[in-house]
């Protein structure tokens, strides 16, 4: 990311704001928008005991967005000087042409969000530090077991500074810091080879390796793939399954998830469409999207469109009770916004997408979950898979997994696929563990990437189908 010209976002004010805003309005589009933006990043990777490639740049920019009846337009300009804002103002006017302009609301008292409990900022700390945090990691997973052949790591932190004006006198200020640590891991014997990956995020800055060392990341991704070296190949056929907490609430994220985001119910894809107050899922069911967490990776304070941030009960005990919307899909199905409308950058509109989405914790204790089930399976990782949102079906990927076998998970298997509906997985949901984790993760919908978080307890389905390379009958 190159850095780029023109004013710095902090020169954006009211009054520019304003003859902007008149500008995109003129031509009689109801409403309209005006983000800016000036982002700083760093990405470093580390490969075979070196800095690989390291690249740092800022961006800044602005999208303005005009909307009338059920027309929009959206143009962009990484200029923000005034001149270049009330061009590209002018450009998505007329894109979305009306007749007589629309009316502008004095722009009223900032509101200036705060930053996360950002301790220590990333620029407090040099480079050397930043690579140390990888070499450190680098050292922990080759150390953990010879057979560890490769290890890759990364570290990515960004700084999002963000101005919101609309034409309803909106007014919002924001700063976003995230810090991310990747670590990749191959091992091999005899010709085959395995790998194992772990991620560690927040949006925070270098406090994040307080209480999450890289070293621990490094031993985890080793251990992963070390254990699929030597594990069997996986059975095939119904199995009770039981799922991770964290990573594993991505197969709820991915095959029911984004069918609960308002612009797929709006057109009609989604499995979910017009069924609030119908049961969808098991009673011991809650999911919740809270944007709210502290330093959760997909927080925040107010959405991209300066909507105040709130979390939003989806699934209540197994009923469907709400959706999640931008202000526009909810205007068009006669809602208000839940705060969930966000875009990658200025470059882009906002669309509804998830932030912090997890089943709720139940009661019951983890370890009892598996000793309950005699015979099953047991996802501790998911790598992720392919999803219908219109129907729910789904295929996910299992990067670790183990047979429960007398009420024990001790027998690693690989290659295993997690095959089935979401909706009806929902249903079969019958023990729900008091252990909810988090995992970051980046989301990808309609060309843009945003972050995520994906949670769970330790939960238990009753029957899914597992796909394997073995004979059925080993669950």
């Amino acid at each position: 990311m190159g850095r780029r010209g023109g004013c710095p976002v902090a020169t954006i004010e009211p009054e520019t704001a304003t003859q902007v805003l008149r500008e995109a309005l003129s031509r009689g589009a109801g409403w309209a928008e005006l983000f800016c933006e000036e982002s700083t990043a760093l990405t470093i990777n580390y490969e075979e005991g070196r800095v690989d490639r390291a690249v740092a740049g800022r961006d800044r920019g602005a999208g303005i967005r005009v909307v009338c009846d059920d027309r929009s337009a959206f143009a962009v300009s990484d200029d923000l000087d005034v001149a270049s804002l009330l061009a590209v103002a002018r450009a998505a006017a007329a894109a979305c042409a009306a007749g007589a302009a629309g009316s502008l609301a004095v722009i009223r008292e900032r509101v200036r969000l705060p930053a996360f409990q950002v301790k220590e900022p990333p620029q407090t700390w040099a480079p050397p530090q930043k690579v140390a945090l990888l070499e450190r990691a680098d050292r922990a997973a080759r150390g953990h077991d010879p057979h560890v052949t490769q290890c890759a790591g990364s570290y990515r932190e960004q700084v999002r500074r963000l101005k919101l004006f609309n034409s309803d006198g909106r007014w919002v200020e924001d700063e976003r810091v995230y810090v991310r640590l990747t670590v990749n891991v191959v091992a091999a014997k005899d010709g085959v080879v395995q790998t194992g990956l772990r991620t560690m995020g927040m949006i925070a800055g270098m406090e994040l390796f307080d209480g999450s060392s890289p070293e621990a990341a490094g031993r985890e991704a080793a251990a992963q793939a070390v254990v699929n070296l030597f594990a069997a190949p996986a059975p095939s056929g119904p199995m009770t399954v039981v799922m991770c907490p964290g990573w594993g609430g991505v197969l709820f994220h991915e095959a029911s998830g984004h069918a609960l985001e308002g612009d797929t119910v709006v057109r009609g894809y989604s499995v979910f469409a017009g069924r609030v107050g119908e049961v969808v899922a098991s009673p011991l069911v809650t999911a919740i999207d809270d944007p709210t967490q502290p330093g959760a990776w997909g927080s925040y304070y107010a959405d991209d469109e300066g909507e105040p941030a709130r979390p939003i009960v989806l699934i209540e005990h197994g009923v469907l009770v709400g959706y999640l919307w931008d202000r526009r899909n909810a205007a068009r199905y006669g809602v208000k916004s839940t705060s969930h409308g966000r875009r990658q950058s200025y470059q882009y509109p906002p669309i509804p997408r998830m932030a912090n989405t997890f089943i709720a914790a139940g009661d019951v204790d983890p370890a009892s979950i598996i000793a309950a089930t005699g015979r099953g399976f047991y996802a501790r990782d998911l790598r992720g898979g392919q999803v219908n949102p219109v129907t729910g079906d789904f295929v996910f990927t299992v990067s670790e997994g183990y047979l429960i076998r007398n009420g024990k998970a001790d027998e690693p298997v690989r290659g295993a696929t997690l095959i089935g509906n979401g909706p009806e997985i929902l249903k079969r949901i019958d023990m729900v563990g008091d252990d909810l984790s988090l995992a970051p993760g980046l989301c990808g919908k309609g060309g843009q990437s945003v972050p995520t978080t994906v949670g769970q307890p330790t939960l238990r389905i009753s029957e899914i189908t597992v796909g394997g390379t073995a004979a059925a009958g080993g669950g």
